[in-house]
């Protein structure tokens, strides 16, 4: 019955009907030559607004000086609003599989400005996680998705590149806004800054929105050959048939243990500078900027390595990294050298989580399904917001960072555990173009 109900919605909405259905879609490819990059800088423009979140430490302090807020209770707002922007990846994701990514972009940009006009009004801290965490997180999730889908079925000859390079802008929005965001607080206050974010963010996330066009479902970029070695997986596979391969609790589980180290250093960055390194509010939140730089560059950097090297091989030497640095930050006396890099490190990492996750539930489960399928692999990293920060909030800093070094060890095991799914059905057979040439 539900799904009756779906199809007679989607049936009614014109994109589904000639934009985004396959015949539409094809039709307008034949009518107009479509450059496949100009879908990339929608995409990023969308990211960089929706990445914004990453700095929301900025917000910690003036919140607790405004309303008096307990650390924790404000650092939660964070925790919520990416648990709740990963939930909504799974509808939005399925959603824009079948009725395509122009329309699920367009509100989600519209529920995000919403959430945050209405967190400009809040006096409480429930409704701030309301307003921000819940509409806020709902909106963030429901467009997050879509640009990253869409440029991944543009680029099946740059997988691993071009889901670094969709995810970048996500990396890069608290770079990008973090002059914008002390700026708007020191100017108008905190509350009046989310409403100015409120407009902005949706106007920019409809306009890039508008730029996302799914390719003929049988694209192949021009002067581009599949390798003949490409192992791939036997069909595209459904959520159902996902979730009954042993490789997605696996996947799930690596991805979730290794967010956790970078999601614990960006919602605290500024905090573990000032209580743990013991510096003055401005140098610490030079960290955010540095988070931001390397986070936007891992996704590009580690995406790029992994086309080259194979995702399991860049996801163990990733994890190995990760372990590195928080153990180094749970056993030495940092200075503010040493807090930037190791910071800068983590964040490095972090990146490269949130590209190459993407194109390994590509390589393993096909493109046709990617937005449903991703959402369901995303849940891992809204876990991590929760468990991450919350770590670090209940005991002293060292100790939760040798917790988050020795889950990233753990993943780097269970990597090894990793080979591409069969559909018992088809086994034995090969779909050319549909996997990465160096799947590990």
């Amino acid at each position: 019955m539900n799904k009756l109900v779906l199809d007679f919605l989607f049936a009614q909405i014109p994109q589904y009907k000639q934009g985004d259905s396959t015949e539409g879609r094809d039709k307008i490819m034949r009518e107009t030559k479509i450059n496949r990059w100009r879908v990339v800088v929608g995409a990023v423009l969308i990211q960089v607004c929706l990445g914004a979140i990453y700095a929301w430490s900025l917000f910690n302090q003036p919140l607790i000086e405004k309303f008096g807020w307990h650390s924790e209770d404000v650092v939660l707002t964070f925790s919520i609003t990416i648990a709740v922007f990963a939930a909504f990846t799974i509808l939005a994701g399925k959603v824009q599989d079948r009725i395509g990514p122009r329309w699920v972009a367009t509100a989600g940009g519209l529920l995000l400005g919403l959430g945050l006009i209405l967190a400009s009004r809040a006096t409480t801290i429930w409704e701030l996680y309301l307003f921000y965490g819940i509409i806020g997180g709902a909106g963030i999730g429901t467009a997050y998705v879509c640009p990253l889908a869409t440029c991944v079925k543009w680029f099946p000859d740059k997988r691993g590149l071009i889901s670094g390079v969709a995810v970048a802008g996500f990396g890069a929005g608290s770079l990008l806004f973090k002059p914008v965001i002390l700026f708007l607080i020191s100017n108008f206050g905190v509350s009046e800054t989310f409403m100015y974010l409120g407009i902005i963010y949706p106007l920019a996330i409809v306009l890039g929105a508008q730029f996302l066009i799914l390719p003929p479902a049988d694209y192949v970029p021009k002067g581009w050959t599949p390798p003949e070695n490409s192992k791939a997986p036997v069909s595209n596979f459904t959520s159902g048939q996902m979730l009954k391969t042993y490789q997605f609790y696996i996947m799930w589980f690596m991805y979730l243990l290794g967010c956790v180290a970078g999601l614990m250093v960006i919602s605290l960055a500024v905090n573990i500078g000032t209580d743990f390194v013991g510096l003055g509010p401005a140098l610490a939140a030079n960290a955010v900027i540095a988070i931001a730089i390397f986070n936007a560059a891992g996704r590009v950097a580690w995406g790029t390595l992994s086309d080259m090297l194979g995702r399991i091989n860049a996801l163990v030497v990733m994890y190995i990294l990760t372990a590195s640095t928080m153990f180094y930050m749970g056993t030495m006396t940092l200075g503010y050298l040493g807090f930037m890099i190791a910071v800068s490190l983590a964040g490095f990492c972090f990146g490269g989580f949130l590209a190459l996750f993407p194109s390994l539930t590509a390589d393993y489960y096909g493109i046709r399904n990617m937005g449903g399928n991703y959402g369901l692999v995303y849940q891992a990293y809204g876990l991590a917001a929760i468990v991450g920060p919350r770590i670090a909030t209940s005991m002293e800093f060292a100790s939760a960072f040798m917790i988050a070094g020795i889950l990233s060890v753990a993943a780097a095991v269970m990597a090894f555990l990793l080979k591409p799914p069969v559909l018992a059905e088809e086994a034995g057979t090969t779909r050319i173009g549909e996997g990465s040439p160096k799947p590990s």
